[in-house]
């Protein structure tokens, strides 16, 4: 059903203690969740639960737990253990009364998560800049200027190979097998390991005949058990449809190619991961997905932020991610941007308007005051790597696709929350600073 609404009472608990009189009500957090409209989030997800049923988790508590997550790059254990601890953290989720255990338990938040889509996470970026042009940490000429660029988000897996793909598929047939009662002819899993320590150690001595012969005997073992699982289970409607998706994942990793264009299997537990080569040396493929990110170009008051920010499937060409791009600022901060400034990856665009768009290397069409602001494009890389150290980007442990543009989103927020808190500490060491200095040249002024 609905979730709970969060209220306030007017008395005093004789046996808690109240939130406001054992923090400090000049904390960038406390001044961070007055800013916050919190109606705006629970107007568009309290809509998402049914009428009936187990009464939901409060909007404000969800929310407020996944930006302090991402802001604060914490897991949802830590993040959870953290708010039982952090008296600022139970203000900020909407506590009246400190509490010495959580509230709900800590799966909430995955469910909450496939529940939620990205539209309605993406009110979380537009609530960050709503905050941010309010509060003057950044200004509305900053926000018609925006770069764009593109990264990768790699997935929480290792790095794959045919053998070990080939081995892993037969033990998860062969445990699907015992889970369903099936009696095989032989699991393959001894000798099966044993083939995969072998060609390891082939490919590292380069001899690359042995290492191929190795991966041969793997593919035929694997092919033995997914046609003896096909011949037991054949006629029996319910048991193949339990086996279907899994029958399917396998039987591509067996026919796969090394050079096969995509789709390939790189991971057997999340197949949705694609392999992007983004030109690095120390990095030349990443295994996950891209992510199209905007900023502000020029460096507003309270620093460089996020105004979009999505993930893209089916590694397309950066240069045809622009127009998408493009739409979300709009939507993000109902203006349309004046200038475009991108990289040389982006050459043959699908802006609908080119002569707003500005390349690096570019040599036509500068004025010094767009050549300024086109040396200012770089600024986005550091942007991008703090929210892949500190927000969660540089590794995503969110499941399936749905996961990926669910972090993506959660990532840009958390960038965006860290540059507001900051920017509250900041005004709250300049007042003092202002009066002492305003009293100090009074005093020294003449009578």
């Amino acid at each position: 059903m609905k979730p709970k609404k969060l209220e306030r009472s007017d008395t005093d608990d004789l046996f808690r203690a109240r939130l406001e009189n054992i923090i400090d009500l000049k904390h960038a957090l406390v001044r961070l969740a007055r800013e916050t409209d919190w109606a705006f989030f629970e107007a568009a997800i309290e809509p998402l639960y049914a009428e009936a049923g187990r009464p939901g988790v409060p909007v404000r508590f969800m929310v407020g737990l996944h930006i302090l997550k991402h802001t604060f790059n914490l897991s949802d254990e830590k993040v959870c253990a953290q708010w039982v601890e952090n008296p600022y953290f139970q203000h900020f989720t909407g506590e009246e009364y400190f509490r010495h255990e959580l509230p709900h338990e800590r799966s909430v938040m995955s469910r909450w998560r496939e529940r939620v889509s990205d539209e309605e996470v993406a009110r979380l970026l537009q609530e960050s800049l709503r905050i941010a042009h309010q509060t003057g940490a950044v200004r509305t000429e900053d926000l018609k200027r925006v770069t764009v660029d593109t990264t990768v988000q790699p997935k929480a897996i290792t790095f794959p190979t045919d053998a070990k793909l080939i081995y892993r598929a037969t033990v998860r047939l062969g445990a699907l097998a015992r889970r369903h009662g099936m009696k095989l002819r032989q699991s393959y899993v001894r000798v099966g390991k044993l083939a995969l320590i072998k060609s390891q150690r082939y490919a590292h001595a380069k001899q690359f005949r042995r290492h191929r012969r190795q991966v041969k005997f793997l593919r035929i073992r694997l092919g033995r058990v997914i046609r003896d699982i096909a011949r037991r289970s054949e006629g029996n409607a319910m048991l193949e449809a339990a086996l279907r998706d899994e029958l399917h994942l396998a039987r591509r990793v067996r026919d796969q190619q090394r050079r096969q264009q995509a789709p390939k299997v790189y991971s057997l537990h999340v197949p949705e991961v694609e392999c992007i080569g983004k030109g690095k040396a120390h990095k030349p493929y990443e295994f996950g997905c891209k992510v199209t990110v905007a900023t502000t170009n020029a460096r507003a008051p309270g620093g460089q932020f996020v105004v979009h920010i999505s993930a893209l499937h089916g590694n397309p060409y950066d240069g045809h991610t622009l127009e998408a791009a493009v739409a979300g600022v709009r939507s993000n901060t109902g203006l349309e941007p004046e200038r475009i400034f991108v990289d040389k990856g982006y050459r043959g665009h699908d802006y609908a308007k080119p002569l707003r768009v500005f390349r690096s290397g570019q040599k036509r069409g500068l004025t010094p005051l767009i050549k300024r602001q086109l040396k200012r494009r770089a600024a986005i890389e550091p942007v991008i790597g703090h929210m892949k150290e500190d927000g969660r980007l540089g590794r995503n442990f969110l499941k399936g696709r749905h996961g990926d543009r669910i972090n993506a989103i959660l990532a840009g927020v958390g960038q965006n929350v860290r540059l507001l808190l900051r920017w509250f500490r900041l005004l709250f060491c300049l007042v003092p600073a202002c009066l002492e200095l305003v009293l100090s040249l009074r005093q020294n002024q003449p009578a």
